[in-house]
């Protein structure tokens, strides 16, 4: 059987690029859902897309940040709900897919670079679980950004439950879950769930700015510090413990790597850096 023609194949759930950086080494890498009519929703042909995405440029030392947005006038509309009618009724597939929604979204945090959200539009449910996932995120100022679940007769089963008091406090969580409101822009900012709001025609360009600012940055300091800001905040830590895993991987840094080195001596010369990650 030969191939059908590219007009007739059906569009791939998530796009995956590498954008050079301009005045930088190395790319930015921009994983896209890819399901604008249905609003990008997070079924399980896309949880595993967007795995296998994040893995492979998680893995690539060329890829220094990874952008992850939607297209159309969504990020992610959430779990597909169609599917669901079948996928909630088996014993044993629904919780393999809750378990590789889970297995994404924990690697997300785990990755050795950041791994940035772009919230071009609505984002609720699953979108919402990505998002608090993410490193941080930059949202349109058309962004709305909330849980829902409960909406429609749902729960939460991704993480938003157990993450979501984290991040903007147990009362704000309480409050979002329960009436299923949206957010718009701002005051997704405000609670903190997004870092900065941006007009909507300039997110990519703010993304392009951001990789200029992360590649100049020495990849493997940048790898320790998002490893321990990641597991100290995972951890429930007291404090004295947090601060003691900042030194020794500090310590481990400063005294072994050349990328320390070459930074105290970029600034004493008054040049440049020049970065190899080692």
């Amino acid at each position: 059987m030969t191939n059908a023609p590219t007009s007739e194949r059906p569009a791939a759930s998530v796009i995956v690029e590498r954008r050079p950086i301009d005045g930088q080494p190395g790319f930015a890498g921009w994983v896209t859902m890819n399901r604008p009519d249905d609003m990008n929703p997070m079924d399980w042909g896309t949880i595993k897309a967007l795995r296998a995405a994040f893995d492979d440029l998680g893995a690539d030392q060329d890829v220094r940040v990874i952008f992850v947005t939607g297209s159309g006038r969504a990020f992610c509309a959430g779990g597909d709900m169609k599917r669901y009618v079948e996928l909630q009724r088996d014993a044993v597939e629904f919780p393999r897919f809750l378990a590789d929604c889970h297995d994404l979204f924990i690697a997300v945090a785990k990755y050795p670079k950041p791994v940035v959200a772009l919230v071009n539009g609505v984002s609720v449910a699953g979108g919402t679980e990505l998002i608090m996932f993410c490193d941080f995120a930059i949202a349109a100022d058309t962004a709305r950004i909330g849980d829902a679940h409960l909406n429609f007769g749902m729960m939460g089963g991704g993480g938003v439950l157990a993450m979501l008091p984290l991040v903007v406090g147990p009362a704000r969580a309480r409050e979002l879950i329960l009436t299923g409101r949206l957010l718009d822009a701002e005051e997704a900012r405000d609670w903190g769930l997004v870092s900065r709001v941006v007009p909507a025609a300039d997110l990519e360009a703010v993304a392009d700015r951001l990789a200029e600012q992360l590649a100049a940055k020495s990849p493997l300091a940048v790898k320790n510090a998002k490893g321990v800001l990641n597991s100290v905040f995972w951890s429930g830590a007291d404090i004295e413990t947090r601060m003691d895993v900042e030194r020794e991987v500090d310590l481990r840094y400063c005294l072994t790597s050349e990328d320390a080195q070459e930074g105290l001596a970029a600034f004493g010369e008054k040049r440049a850096p020049r970065f190899t990650g080692r």
